[in-house]
């Protein structure tokens, strides 16, 4: 575009040079005649007048605005004037007439910072602050909307952030409970490779205080699991003050939870568990080392090594972060944890457990050992089943098992194959109902000390020629076992001693007999042995009836 100060010079050049009348510019060049008489009084062209919007209109009451921000510093917080209720007064009070919405706001905005300044109630002055190495870190949580298996889900971010080198630990939780909040340090420690020597910086949480005891700084009534938890790490609390007032003094977890949730969780992320989202994250955090902030000149991953000397070891054995808690099992061989049931083996009816409840799953022990662990569920009233729980029972009641809700939750999650439908159909109809379940409840039972897919191969090879025995699947599994072991899907053996591993192994007899012998199935040699015959037997029996009359004498002697 032609710009004022060129189209200034070509209106004057064609007068000087042509000797066009004012009128003939004008209507060369597209402008007014005013415009010509401008470029020909001067070459340079006149400053433009600013532009006068709406807010001159303001002028008159900006007075009794500012009369209505200084009430507000006294008044109470949630009672303060908006925007919209300022421009409420102006027209009811004041007879204000044409002001918008906007005009008064851009306002409002502006002038209540000021006057907050001038009335000591804000300083909007940022000082530099220096953090040692391995000396703080900030802890916070943040809401995040997740698709958990297609549903949309409203759950809780916990944030662990080292001050120093701005490395940050992420880990999404169903909740944002107390046992989320130990296992989130937990884990964060771990990642770090320590704990911080000076102290960690905290909201108010009910995780960590009870009570906020005022009038006595930051001296706060804390839970006794959490002075435990401390106590066991060994590193120190900073409590911020309570509300908006403290949430400057842990700024660095603050912003961290906006950018990663602006930067990584937008838009909302889709998955089908909260462990495989976890992992994502991990995978996410790998790449985070690589970058700076702001200006620093060192990426958060080298900041980081450096930072690592100075932190203070891990405690040799690890804390448990569960909620201890000690259900009774009732006769469906369930627990009833925060009102959301969990199955049991049925050996457990009857007594209590101790449960350890963790931010993601539920652990039962027996003792030290392990008796079930299943994936948290916060839905109220939901239920979390397993077969295997159920077994024993079902060996005995075996009729059970077509309509039990642990077979439908089994099938639900996939545990319940193809493989396992195709043999329980077969065994029935070679063994009935019961001893054909039976069968089946004895392959179920190999899972608990041999993989999945050995048993399904094994249960394929069996299928295979016909056979429907659990001990036939086991031994199938076990050699499917050994050769995947010394093969390995990666192996580069030489192909010939492969297609050996995947001879047939199992073996029906009555097949065998009645194919041809070009055709016998490999690993066996060729029967030549003649089909056996009953003519030695007849030819006794003919014998015997020639001659009754002796047969009798001697039975009677």
């Amino acid at each position: 575009m032609e710009s004022r100060v060129e189209l200034f010079a070509q209106i004057r050049r064609d007068a000087r040079v042509e000797g066009l009348s004012v009128r003939a510019l004008a209507g060369r060049h597209g402008v007014h005649r005013r415009t010509v008489r401008q470029a020909l009084e001067s070459a340079a062209p006149p400053e433009r007048k600013p532009r006068r919007g709406v807010s001159w209109r303001l002028e008159p009451f900006k007075p009794a605005i500012d009369a209505m921000l200084v009430e507000d510093t006294t008044a109470p917080r949630k009672q303060r004037h908006t925007a919209r209720r300022i421009l409420a007064r102006l027209i009811e009070e004041h007879g204000a007439q044409g002001l918008s919405y906007s005009t008064v706001r851009d306002y409002v905005r502006v002038r209540r910072a000021q006057i907050d300044v001038e009335a000591g109630r804000r300083v909007e002055v940022f000082v530099p602050q220096e953090h040692a190495p391995g000396a703080e870190a900030e802890v916070d949580f943040g809401e995040v909307w997740i698709m958990l298996n297609g549903v949309k889900t409203k759950c809780h971010m916990f944030i662990f952030r080292l001050s120093h080198s701005g490395k940050a630990i992420h880990r999404i939780c169903p909740t944002q409970a107390q046992e989320a909040f130990l296992e989130g340090h937990i884990e964060a420690f771990n990642e770090i490779g320590g704990v911080p020597v000076k102290h960690i910086r905290y909201d108010n949480l009910t995780s960590a205080v009870r009570a906020v005891v005022f009038g006595q700084g930051r001296k706060r009534t804390e839970n006794d699991r959490w002075v435990l938890f401390r106590s066991f790490y060994g590193f120190d609390p900073f409590y911020c003050q309570p509300g908006i007032a403290g949430a400057h003094e842990k700024g660095g977890v603050e912003g961290e939870v906006g950018w990663f949730r602006r930067n990584r969780l937008t838009p909302m992320p889709v998955a089908r568990s909260l462990e495989e989202l976890n992992d994502r994250i991990r995978a996410w955090e790998v790449q985070d080392d690589q970058r700076r902030i702001n200006d620093r000149i060192r990426t958060i991953g080298q900041d980081l090594a450096a930072e690592r000397p100075f932190l203070a070891p891990l405690p040799a054995e690890e804390f448990d972060p569960g909620l201890v808690l000690n259900p009774r099992v009732d006769r469906s061989s369930m627990i009833t944890v925060r009102m959301v049931k969990y199955s049991v083996p049925a050996r457990f009816i009857g007594r209590r457990v101790r449960v350890s409840l963790r931010a993601s799953e539920l652990v039962v022990f027996d003792g030290r050992a392990v008796a079930a662990r299943h994936q948290r569920i916060i839905a109220k009233g939901a239920q979390s089943v397993q077969l295997d729980h159920y077994l024993e029972v079902l060996k005995t009641k075996p009729g059970a098992l077509p309509g039990s809700t642990a077979l439908a939750r089994a099938r639900e999650s996939g545990a319940f194959t193809s493989a396992h439908e195709a043999f329980w159909a077969a065994s029935r109809r070679v063994n009935g109902d019961a001893e054909g379940t039976r069968e089946l409840i004895d392959i179920l039972l190999l899972h608990r000390s041999m993989d999945g897919a050995d048993i399904e191969a094994g249960i394929t090879a069996a299928l295979g020629v016909g056979a429907v025995s659990a001990d036939v699947v086991a031994v199938e599994a076990r050699r499917h076992a050994t050769n995947v072991s010394v093969g390995g899907a990666g192996s580069d053996r030489h192909h010939g001693a492969h297609d050996e591993v995947n001879v047939q192994r199992v073996v029906s007899l009555t097949q065998r007999r009645l194919m041809d012998p070009a055709a016998v199935i490999a690993g066996l040699p060729q029967d030549a042995r003649p089909l056996p015959s009953v003519s030695v037997y007849d030819e006794l029996l003919a014998k015997r009836n020639k001659h009754p009359d002796n047969a009798s004498k001697e039975n009677i002697s």
